[in-house]
């Protein structure tokens, strides 16, 4: 790879001659391979991979594996995160146990959600938003294969959630950079860098920083993150907020085993996170934790949600579904029925936790909410169908369908949406499971079975070598 001759004279001038040069041989090396387990699947995390110091669940691989055929990835089992930026849980099991009502920003491809969604406690709603509509879909995918309940996924601007004021006790932000920390593993983020487009960054973080603060309560955190290593978007960012937004750096000590950096501005001793790759066994990353001045509850909904300027973008009218139908699915498929209730934010039936109605009200208020809660049914005519989600959702019933365990073959002509067939299983809606890890539903007619696994997320390789061989 051929770095920008800029880049190279901006990388000696931050770390000096010797250590730069240390730091751009770095980049040339191949880049660390690292997921992170889910809770949901525990007893299936293997023991052999070496683990992520800084990160509980997380797992260094030696070699890329044939990810995409794997169908513990599909169950959500695990996501394949970069290993810096699982650092995150440093900074949540520090300050966020408190959290009530937490924003990941910009969230997609949702690496961030999913792991703070693993870490922020089970009376916190997570709220996960992506500007870009495609990316958010995918967002809206992983979150739904990770399986937690207490999700809303939201498709804005950050500009729009401006009428939910002191709303969020904690902000994830991990903005949109340059991208120097991915040259390794994007060579094209090495092509279009520029010293301008730094500059273009460095504005756009700060608008995104001025229009959601409001939201953030008097007492708040935040979470600031790039995958970049210039100080412009980085700590000249950080010190921005503080002196124009009144933000207190948190302090976020790590061992020195672990190689983390700290500010590299000079004349600017702030508290800092940096990750660099000749010092740490993963990519570029930075992090930092403001505090917002003050002290102060976070606004009741019921005021957010009288806001109504922008109208009810998230909302879809209920389907001639009867009642008792919505009903029977809550009670017949959720383990604790009574801790939900219905909603419906697009074409499924989802199941809400109930504790979070009054959020649920404020967000679709304001904001384009494209999923909350369990995706739980799929209307058909009059009756319904069990949606994908609820399938891989931790608050499935145990009972609530029969369950035909698939072998490796199956699984994957299940997740390319191909014809199977499942002579063992009992007729009707049929839950398929892989090592006993729930894959989706089908419907077992006998001779065949209709495939219900969404069409949009099947994979749509037909080699087969290296499946499964990750652990």
């Amino acid at each position: 790879m051929t770095l920008p001759e800029d880049f190279t004279r901006y990388a000696t001038r931050l770390l000096g001659p010797a250590e730069a040069d240390e730091f751009l041989h770095s980049l040339q090396t191949e880049a660390p391979v690292s997921l992170r387990w889910n809770p949901k699947a525990d007893h299936l995390r293997p023991s052999g991979p070496t683990p992520v110091a800084w990160c509980d669940t997380g797992l260094y691989l030696d070699r890329r594996p044939a990810f995409t055929l794997d169908p513990l990835l599909h169950a959500g089992c695990y996501y394949v995160q970069e290993a810096s930026s699982m650092y995150l849980e440093q900074a949540l099991r520090r300050y966020a146990a408190g959290a009530t009502v937490a924003l990941d920003l910009c969230a997609a491809p949702g690496g961030k959600s999913t792991h703070a969604r693993s870490l922020l406690p089970d009376d916190c709603l997570l709220v996960a938003n992506e500007v870009v509509r495609p990316r958010s879909l995918v967002l809206a995918e992983n979150l739904t294969k990770w399986g937690h309940p207490a999700v809303v996924v939201t498709n804005n601007d950050p500009a729009d959630f401006a009428p939910l004021e002191d709303f969020f006790d904690l902000i994830v932000a991990d903005v949109p950079c340059s991208g120097e920390g991915m040259f390794r593993k994007d060579p094209a983020a090495a092509a279009q860098w520029s010293p301008q487009a730094v500059e273009n960054c460095r504005l756009r973080q700060r608008r995104i920083l001025t229009d959601i603060w409001p939201s953030l309560r008097p007492g708040g955190l935040m979470v600031y993150s790039t995958c970049t290593y210039n100080t412009a978007e980085n700590e000249e960012n950080v010190l921005w907020a503080s002196r124009e937004l009144g933000a207190d750096i948190l302090p976020l000590d790590s061992p020195p085993a672990w190689g983390v950096t700290g500010s590299l501005l000079p004349g600017a001793d702030v508290p800092v996170s940096r990750f660099l790759p000749h010092r740490t066994r993963g990519e570029g990353f930075f992090l930092a934790v403001l505090r917002k001045h003050g002290d102060a509850p976070r606004c009741q909904p019921a005021r957010a949600a009288s806001r109504k300027a922008k109208g009810r973008k998230g909302q879809t009218a209920a389907p001639s579904v009867p009642a008792k139908a919505v009903d029977a699915a809550l009670e017949g498929w959720l383990a604790s029925p009574a801790d939900f209730r219905p909603a419906m934010p697009g074409t499924d039936i989802c199941a809400f936790p109930a504790r979070f109605a009054a959020e649920l009200e404020a967000l679709q208020a304001v904001l384009r909410v494209l999923g909350a809660g369990i995706p739980l049914a799929t209307p058909r005519g009059n009756s319904l169908l069990p949606a994908h989600g609820l399938a891989l959702s931790t608050a499935l019933a145990t009972d609530a369908f029969p369950r035909a365990e698939t072998d490796l073959d199956t699984a994957l002509a299940y997740l390319r949406h191909e014809a199977i067939a499942l002579p063992a299983a009992p007729r009707g809606i049929v839950l398929l499971t892989y090592r006993d890890v729930p894959l989706g539903f089908a419907k077992n007619l006998g001779t065949r079975a209709n495939n219900l696994y969404p069409a949009e997320w099947r994979i749509r390789t037909s080699h087969t070598e290296g499946a499964n061989q990750a652990w």
